[in-house]
């Protein structure tokens, strides 16, 4: 029973990906506004309805501006849960772009890629800068890698650079917001190890990982958004960097 849930779950992957890769990418030509937006969001809906991605969202995410959205990262299957939420541009590590179908994806959602070695770092800062000028608005897990969920990470402030940068044109909005997982294959969470279903990191593997959370009954989340943050001329990346942190951790250490 569970591969053949499985499987139905990939054909509609797979069938909303086809019906809808084709009209993005003609809009695509023409906008990379907010309206570039619109038929991700409803494919981010649409797969999490059927992978049983169910969300709840405590608070409100900032529409007012472009904004700089920053967040914990449990897995791969927080970009459809974000996603189907917000209008908004992830930034991944370079390699995704390269990925099967993902990549795909994640260029058709006008992900920002950047290579996180030390002597590129500028040139990352400079690809979300020109996003942030364009008017959009981006997703940031500056981790810079994913956890099992049970805690938050130190964030690393060079993410953080671009809220500062002075050829902004438009100073953003910084708005940090909480993954929580609450239940995996229909149970709330009890112990750590429930995670697993649903978290995403260390050596795990992402096919057979997919497959399993694709045969089960898959798993609730909440987004808590927290009040964003305006920044200030006289703002630094670290103070950013650990006031967004605090924020984020605060709840799953609550």
């Amino acid at each position: 029973m569970g591969n053949l849930r499985a499987t139905l779950k990939f054909t509609q992957f797979f069938f909303w990906s086809a019906l809808l890769i084709p009209p993005q990418m003609i809009i695509m030509v023409f906008s990379r506004g907010n309206a570039a937006y619109t038929l991700p969001i409803f494919w981010h809906k649409m797969i999490c309805r059927a992978f049983k991605l169910d969300i709840e969202v405590e608070g409100q995410p900032s529409k007012e501006q472009q904004t700089i959205y920053v967040s914990n990262h449990v897995s791969y299957l927080d970009i459809p849960v974000i996603g189907s939420i917000l209008p908004a541009s992830f930034v991944a590590k370079e390699e995704v772009a390269t990925w099967p179908v993902f990549g795909l994806l994640a260029k058709l959602q006008q992900c920002v890629f950047i290579n996180r070695a030390r002597h590129r770092i500028g040139e990352g800062q400079s690809n979300m800068q020109q996003r942030l000028n364009s008017g959009n608005s981006i997703v940031l897990f500056p981790e810079g890698t994913s956890t099992n969920g049970t805690n938050v990470l130190p964030f690393k402030s060079s993410l953080f650079s671009v809220a500062t940068d002075p050829e902004l044109t438009k100073k953003p909005l910084i708005q940090p917001f909480t993954i929580e997982l609450l239940e995996t294959n229909g149970q709330k969470i009890k112990i750590e190890k429930d995670h697993d279903l649903y978290a995403w990191y260390a050596d795990m593997t992402l096919a057979p990982h997919f497959w399993d959370f694709a045969k089960s009954n898959g798993a609730k989340v909440k987004l808590h958004f927290h009040a964003p943050l305006r920044v200030k001329d006289d703002d630094n990346r670290k103070n950013l960097a650990k006031t967004c942190h605090d924020k984020v951790a605060g709840v799953i250490a609550a």
